[in-house]
């Protein structure tokens, strides 16, 4: 590959797998940029739109982003204005799409979410990672980080799963789960945060030798 050519790695992630902390870990050990919410800022600036917005309709319904809020703390209590003009979820996508692509060209990165590991496949320089988990995993972590009850964290992960599963298989065509899709796949209920990193780490010196 091209020194010259940014290095990209994009994270998909379940809901509970621990993919923010990982790819903060990533991009902190390789000193790249880090970008998730950058993602959404951009997107809300050049729709015009709330970020709220942006949240509540990329991936997920509202409904869902009322609970998912209490696990990134990330919510505005301020309302979205009445006047606020509808964005489609197609036109966030695409302008998404447009901001991903754009950061991909300015520097080395980490990306979670937002189907980067999709809109960035054709990238010369990405390495795609998968993150996923067991149920029990992934409802202990959210339980413990939120003070949810097991069973409300279940519930949020059923949501999450279905919703942006179907998000992604609108957009991409594929299924989110086909692992086929990615370079490299981490079951991290059986890593744990630590080695996943270092399985990351370990590919990026790998592909790279």
């Amino acid at each position: 590959m091209k020194a010259s050519i940014p290095l990209i790695i994009t994270i998909s992630r379940q809901l509970g797998c621990g993919g923010a902390v990982i790819g903060q870990q990533v991009a902190a050990k390789l000193n790249i940029r880090y970008v998730d919410r950058e993602i959404i800022s951009r997107a809300a600036q050049r729709l015009s739109v709330v970020e709220k917005e942006i949240d509540e309709k990329d991936e997920k319904i509202q409904s869902f982003w009322k609970s998912f809020f209490q696990l990134n703390a990330l919510a505005s209590d301020a309302p979205l204005p009445p006047d606020m003009r509808i964005t489609t979820t197609g036109e966030i996508f695409k302008v998404e799409s447009d901001i991903i692509q754009h950061i991909a060209k300015e520097q080395a990165s980490v990306i979670i979410g937002r189907c980067g590991y999709y809109i960035l496949k054709d990238h010369p320089n990405v390495i795609t990672v998968y993150l996923h988990a067991d149920k029990a995993y992934r409802v202990d972590r959210i339980a413990r980080q939120t003070g949810m009850t097991d069973k409300e964290a279940l519930e949020m992960i059923e949501k999450n799963d279905k919703e942006r599963g179907n998000y992604i298989e609108t957009f991409t065509g594929n299924k989110w789960h086909d692992a086929r899709q990615f370079d490299l796949c981490i079951d991290t209920g059986k890593t744990g945060v630590d080695n996943a990193v270092e399985l990351i780490l370990n590919y990026v010196i790998m592909v790279h030798s």
